[in-house]
């Protein structure tokens, strides 16, 4: 994906983002997105922390919104089962409303809105691939078959593996990032956690999550 914003868009401001807790209020739970896409062909995942809590078996806090992976040459597929609501494209403070192909491809994020409210239910990480092939947008050495990095709970809802969505939330290392660290860490298998630790030398050298595992 272009690292080159595109022109246009609506630069958020302070009020804005204040308020975006709001309009993600009635976004939808791992469930309903996973009945909502039943039967598409596309792999595709819950990710971030609501992936942590599938992998555990139990909610284990309060989520602000969900956000799911595809693979982006297969978005479409996803977009064709919303035909009653907007996709806005998302990235560096900006919102790119009812996104074209253009701005699509600039950022990776995309929001699935209900134009009779303007809530936002789903946000739809596009991700790089080569065919089956899962590429970690943050460094394309790091590269997965989609079969060894999607796991289902028991009720079938697939989750990326505990160990790549850690290495996305080690960038930035929020509160809740640390505490979904501490509260995860404790049950990844072994080999998981030499993975995690790998990547992580990769991406973060000296990042304190090393030496934890």
């Amino acid at each position: 994906m272009s690292r080159q914003l595109p022109d246009g868009g609506i630069e958020l401001s302070p009020d804005e983002i204040e308020a975006l807790p709001a309009r993600w209020s009635s976004c939808w739970t791992p469930g309903e997105v996973a009945r909502r896409l039943a039967g598409i062909s596309t792999p595709w995942y819950v990710a971030a922390g609501w992936a942590l809590d599938l992998f555990r078996g139990r909610q284990t806090r309060a989520h602000g919104d969900i956000e799911i992976a595809v693979p982006a040459a297969h978005f479409a597929e996803v977009r064709h089962r919303f035909p009653g609501h907007v996709f806005d494209a998302v990235g560096s403070g900006r919102i790119w409303e009812d996104a074209t192909p253009e701005e699509l491809a600039a950022v990776h994020q995309t929001w699935l809105r209900d134009p009779a409210t303007g809530n936002y239910l789903l946000d739809v990480f596009r991700e790089p691939h080569e065919g089956d092939t899962w590429i970690c947008r943050r460094d394309e050495g790091i590269r997965f078959p989609y079969g060894d990095i999607v796991h289902r709970t028991r009720e079938g809802i697939p989750y990326l593996a505990p160990e790549l969505v850690l290495l996305f939330k080690a960038k930035h290392t929020r509160p809740k990032d640390q505490t979904d660290f501490e509260t995860t860490v404790p049950h990844l298998a072994p080999a998981r956690r030499e993975t995690l630790a790998g990547m992580l030398s990769r991406l973060h050298p000296g990042h304190p999550w090393i030496a934890a595992l």
